[in-house]
């Protein structure tokens, strides 16, 4: 079983930024899926931007959803912000 998502964050790109309970940080593109059936109201950033985490996976308001073990497998680890050398 793969590790369950515990947070998420909406990105402008249609990427989410999602926390594992792991401690992984990972980035999953959701652009692919938005010309998709149900998937296609989260073009409206109003929409997407309603993500919350949800039983170990996400959920939209209007309740479209990802298998955690997709959002895994399909997501990579989030860059690590630049360090400033003092």
């Amino acid at each position: 079983m793969h590790p369950r998502v515990t947070s998420v964050r909406p990105k402008p790109d249609y990427t989410l930024l999602l926390t594992f309970s792991n401690g992984e940080v990972r980035a999953f593109d959701v652009k692919p899926y938005l010309g998709i059936g149900i998937f296609r109201e989260l073009q409206d950033q109003r929409s997407f931007n309603s993500v919350r985490p949800f039983l170990g996976s996400i959920q939209w308001q209007n309740g479209q959803d990802f298998c955690p073990d997709t959002l895994y497998l399909e997501s990579v680890p989030a860059s690590a912000p630049q360090q400033v050398a003092a």
